[in-house]
């Protein structure tokens, strides 16, 4: 009952559970934590008769953010019930301190220590150690000598049994997950012009929804309309994406990709206003009622377009009206026909997808804005497995894996380009990017078993802050690595998570 505390108690009390600016449950003081968690642990003893609690229940895990003010900065104490079936017959209680960032390894701990210490606490003769490594990839890997810098991230997660010493590099028995979050856009991609095109979708695609359509800019000096006349009176005959469709090279040794799009949708791609895109197709209608071109179409095209074309195989062509939103949806159908046959000539060229496996992500059976859609999907995995290629030299055999795991995501899920897809591989295909480089996160957990139970005591580094709430004066100086992550020291918060058990029997 606060009414039976002292007002300086109310006062502390008070002060601490005011809401502060950051989100979250507000850090309290180690010994106010610890009064909550005796309350929390008092409730749930069956010993505590004088409670007179007539039924116990046994509660949720409980743990409580703490201020690190104490001497050990303690920033979490949990609690956590004990069960025997439905009873309860004891409390776990929990730890976690955390201090830095520094770069002197005279703050680091000694393995030897730590075990020693854990078979103290928990009178235990055998321990057993399990480490934990995180390296950073996409820092450590260039292209075109540059570093990439971007929200994109991919990174190597490293388990392993037997630690010998802390900060060990993980031997090559290890079980590793590649960690890929990719955002699509980087200038210095070799699928960046093909990224430019999507943009240019999406920009019709918003018109089609909003009415309004922002034109970006010209990809020819020459306008589009001239483009188009010089087009029609030349020998090609394609405006569907069939012939002349993008060329991707083989990938052979370090080999990039080399992505040429075709001239139909670029001569296209080139309007700047409304009025030029009507001129356009105008020419373009014009030139098939007179039966001046006869371009082939592929089969499963629904465009509006392509209904034209075949009508003209017949000497007649309805009259289309080129007003209102009509010209921007007869452009946006061409873009993602021929967009969609790029996507397809890659994945199905490199043997990662059969065409019925990507018959989900070309559908026209849905309506334009769900089509395009599906094709930034088709356009992010193309952009991973670039990347991957690119930056990590994969081959067939990690890159086939890797677009099932996409495409299986993506079809039954909405674009995100901030998910991390996660690949199991094996630490050798990677090691040459880490080897040399410091870990982002090392940790060792040691344990040891007791009946049923297990107790384990982790030692972790890391580069960014363990918990969100440290206060200000202990963040910020995240690293004062080299690019590659090459300087000789790495600075490093370090974090140390402890468990204990009290029994009620």
């Amino acid at each position: 009952d606060p009414m039976e505390e002292s007002k300086m108690d109310d006062a502390v009390y008070g002060s601490e559970l005011l809401p502060k600016e950051s989100s979250g449950p507000v850090a309290l003081s180690v010994n106010r934590a610890k009064q909550l968690i005796s309350l929390y642990t008092m409730v749930q003893n069956p010993n505590m008769t004088h409670l007179k609690i007539s039924e116990l229940i046994v509660l949720p895990p409980l743990w409580i953010r703490c201020d690190g003010s104490d001497p050990e900065h303690t920033y979490w104490l949990g609690a956590e019930p004990l069960k025997a079936g439905n009873k309860i017959t004891g409390i776990n209680f929990y730890m976690v301190t955390c201090d830095g960032p520094t770069a002197d390894k005279t703050h680091f701990a000694n393995l030897e220590e730590l075990k020693m210490a854990h078979k103290k606490k928990h009178h235990s003769s055998i321990v057993m150690t399990k480490g934990f490594a995180q390296y950073e990839l996409i820092r450590a890997a260039a292209i075109e000598d540059t570093i990439v810098e971007s929200e994109s991230n991919i990174s190597v997660d490293i388990t392993w049994n037997t630690v010998d010493k802390v900060l060990e590099t993980p031997p090559l028995i290890s079980a590793a997950t590649l960690n890929i979050a990719l955002e699509s856009g980087d200038p210095r991609s070799p699928v960046y012009q093909l990224y430019r095109e999507l943009q240019f979708l999406l920009a019709l695609a918003e018109g089609l929804k909003t009415g309004v359509t922002e034109w970006p800019e010209p990809l020819e000096s020459e306008s589009a309309v001239e483009l188009v006349r010089e087009f029609l009176t030349g020998n090609c005959c394609l405006l569907d994406g069939d012939r002349g469709t993008s060329h991707f090279t083989e990938i052979k040794g370090n080999s990039t990709y080399n992505f040429k799009s075709i001239r139909d949708l670029n001569k296209l791609v080139s309007v700047s206003s409304y009025q030029e895109l009507i001129e356009c197709f105008a020419l373009i209608i014009k030139s098939l009622e007179h039966g001046e071109i006869q371009p082939w179409i592929h089969q499963g095209s629904s465009s509006l377009l392509s209904k034209l074309i075949q009508q003209s195989y017949h000497g007649k062509i309805e009259v289309i009206s080129l007003s209102g939103i009509t010209p921007i949806q007869m452009l946006l159908e061409i873009g993602l026909d021929k967009m969609k046959k790029d996507y397809v000539s890659f994945f199905i060229g490199q043997e990662l997808a059969t065409l019925t496996y990507l018959d989900y992500f070309i559908s026209t059976s849905v309506d334009l804005q769900e089509q395009v859609h599906r094709v930034q999907k088709l356009h992010h995995m193309l952009e991973i497995m670039v990347s991957c290629t690119v930056l990590l030299q994969f081959k067939h055999e990690n890159l086939f894996p890797l677009t099932q795991i996409c495409m299986k995501y993506y079809k039954e899920n909405p674009l995100n380009e901030k998910h991390v897809f996660q690949l199991p591989i094996r630490p050798a295909l990677v090691k040459k990017f880490y080897q040399n480089d410091h870990p982002e996160i090392w940790k060792v957990d040691i344990s040891s078993v007791h009946g049923q139970k297990e107790a384990k005591t982790t030692w972790q580094v890391s580069t960014n802050p363990p918990v969100e709430h440290m206060t200000s004066n202990n963040t910020g100086l995240f690293s004062d690595s080299t690019v590659n992550g090459s300087s000789e020291e790495r600075m490093y918060f370090i974090t140390m998570a402890q468990c204990s058990q009290v029994h009620f029997t």
